[in-house]
């Protein structure tokens, strides 16, 4: 099923981190690496074209391991993970769309990821 192509605001807990993506949620997923179980996060994958980060970028905090390619990003104010860029298709952003405001995920399809078992 398509869905319409969707703007939608998206922050950390604070604030102090806010950005815009504009995506058709095709799926979400869910990873199994060891700092996405962690994380519990539900993601939506945007290119970075689609992703503008509207303030707080002197909020921000990264964390990288294993490979030192993906790059995770967080709140240094609130701690919430908001966003990361993507360890296999880097030109993409992985949004935890639980900090989209006002966003339901019901209905679309999550797919479990496998990143625990990427070498």
């Amino acid at each position: 099923m398509s869905r319409a192509m969707q703007t939608c605001l998206g922050s950390c807990h604070c604030g102090a981190v806010r950005f815009e993506i504009e995506t058709d949620f095709p799926e979400l997923t869910m990873c199994d690496c060891s700092i996405c179980r962690r994380k519990n996060a539900l993601m939506v994958k945007v290119h970075e074209s689609k992703f503008r980060l509207l303030a707080g970028e002197e909020s921000l905090t990264e964390y990288q391991f294993h490979t030192l390619t993906a790059r995770h990003f967080f709140c240094k104010v609130c701690g919430i993970y908001p966003f990361h860029r993507k360890r296999v298709t880097p030109d993409n952003l992985g949004i935890n769309v639980f900090c989209l405001h006002d966003f339901d995920p019901a209905g679309i399809p999550v797919r479990q990821a496998v990143g625990a078992g990427m070498p």
